[in-house]
C-alpha cells in the first residue's frame, strides 16, 4: 500500500482513532492525518508523538459533530477516509442516540466523501450485529442484532455498502472487531484489570466464557493488511471479522493480567444468580441519585455471555499475528503503567 498524502479520521480522538492516527503517522503511511471530532485530542503521555506531529502540521484537529452534515471547504480532499465515529457504550445512551450518530453519521460521512471525490474507506463496524450467541460466527453468519447499537452498525454497513457500489472504483472496507482493549480504552478491560490486581474480581461460572477481542495496535495493521489486501487483489468490497484466533476465555484474561501485574491469588467463584441479584438494587439506587457506577444488570449479563467470533477471513487471507494476549497486555502496561498498578 502507497502512502497517501491526506487522510481524514472520522471519531478521530476517541480510543481508537488516536491509535489509527498515531499508525498512520509513525509508518510513514499519511503525510497528513486530520482528527475530525467533538471531543479535541487526548492530552496524555503515551498520546506524545501525535502531539509533536500536531507542532510539525502532519496532524491536525477539525471539530465536528457527524450527526450534521459536512459542509464544502471544511476539510481537504482526502485519499482515504476511516469511519470511527460512533456511540456506543452499552448501557448508556437511549435508543435514538445510537441511530443519530452511527446511521446519520454513515450518511453524511459517505455523502461528503461522494463530494470530495474520495474513493477509499474504512469503517470499523462490530460484532454486535450478530447478536448474542454460544455458535462460533464468521463473516458469513446471518446477522441477527437485539440491540440498538447493534441493529445500528448493521443499518450503517449497508449505507456505507450503497456508497462503494455506486462507483467501481470505490473500495470499502468494513472491519467488525470484538471488544478492542488497549492504552487509553478506559473500558471494559480496564476494568477487568483494576478488579483482577486490586483484588475484587470474581468469576461467576463464567471462567469459559469467550470474549472476542483484541490489541488496539493490532487493529491497526489489520487497517493497512486489508487495505494492502484490496490493492492487491482488486478488491473492491472486503468485510473482516477483528478478534484474536482463537477468541480468548475470560479465564485465559485474567490468567493474562496477572501475570503481567505480578499478581497471584486466587479469584472466588460465586453464584451468577448473586450477582446478577445484587445489580438490580445497586442499580436502582445508582440511577434513583444519577451517581454513575460500573454495575448494571446488563452489564452483569454480559460477562458470562459469549462472543464466540471467528476471524475466518484474516486467517484465510494469512494475516500474521503480532501480538498474543500476554503480549499485549505488557505493551499496554509499558505505554500506561499506571493501569496494572496494585
Amino acid at each position: 500500500m502507497n502512502s497517501d498524502r491526506t487522510v481524514v479520521l472520522f471519531g478521530g480522538t476517541g480510543f481508537i482513532g488516536t491509535h489509527v492516527a498515531m499508525y498512520w503517522l509513525g509508518e510513514n503511511l499519511a503525510e497528513k492525518v486530520i482528527l475530525v471530532d467533538l471531543n479535541p485530542p487526548r492530552d496524555e503521555p503515551w498520546t506524545a508523538p501525535l502531539h509533536r506531529e500536531f507542532q510539525t502540521g502532519r496532524a491536525a484537529w477539525v471539530r465536528w459533530d457527524v450527526r450534521q452534515p459536512i459542509p464544502d471547504g471544511l476539510l481537504p480532499n482526502p485519499d482515504l477516509i476511516f469511519n470511527l465515529a460512533a456511540v456506543h457504550r452499552e448501557p448508556g445512551h437511549q435508543p435514538h442516540e445510537y441511530f443519530e450518530t452511527n446511521l446519520y453519521g454513515a450518511e453524511n460521512v459517505c455523502s461528503w466523501a461522494s463530494a470530495a471525490g474520495c474513493q477509499r474507506v474504512v469503517f470499523t463496524s462490530s460484532i454486535a450485529p450478530y447478536g448474542p450467541s454460544g455458535e462460533l460466527k464468521n463473516e458469513e453468519s446471518l446477522p441477527v442484532p437485539d440491540s440498538p447499537y447493534g441493529s445500528s452498525k448493521l443499518a450503517a454497513e449497508k449505507v456505507h455498502m450503497v456508497w462503494q457500489a455506486a462507483c467501481n472504483r470505490r473500495k470499502l472496507l468494513i472491519l467488525r472487531p470484538g471488544v478492542v482493549f488497549g492504552p487509553g480504552e478506559r473500558g471494559n478491560v480496564t476494568r477487568l484489570i483494576r478488579s483482577v490486581v486490586k483484588g475484587y474480581f470474581v468469576y461467576m461460572g463464567n471462567r469459559q466464557t469467550r470474549k472476542a477481542g483484541g490489541y488496539v495496535k493490532e487493529l491497526c495493521r489489520v487497517m493497512q493488511f486489508g487495505l494492502r489486501h484490496q490493492d492487491e487483489s482488486g478488491e473492491s468490497l472486503a468485510l473482516l471479522n477483528f478478534s484474536m484466533d482463537p477468541p480468548p476465555t475470560l479465564e485465559t484474561y485474567v490468567t493474562a493480567i496477572q501475570k503481567a501485574a505480578g499478581v497471584r491469588r486466587s479469584p472466588l467463584n460465586l453464584p451468577r444468580s448473586l450477582l446478577l441479584g445484587i445489580s438490580y438494587p445497586i442499580h436502582g439506587v445508582a440511577s434513583l441519585f444519577r451517581i454513575r457506577q460500573p454495575i448494571s444488570p446488563v452489564r452483569v449479563r454480559k460477562l458470562f455471555r459469549s462472543t464466540s467470533i471467528d476471524p475466518r477471513g484474516l486467517r484465510q487471507l494469512g494475516y500474521p499475528w503480532k501480538f498474543t494476549l500476554a503480549e499485549a497486555l505488557l505493551d499496554w502496561q509499558h505505554d500506561i503503567p499506571e493501569d496494572f498498578a496494585r
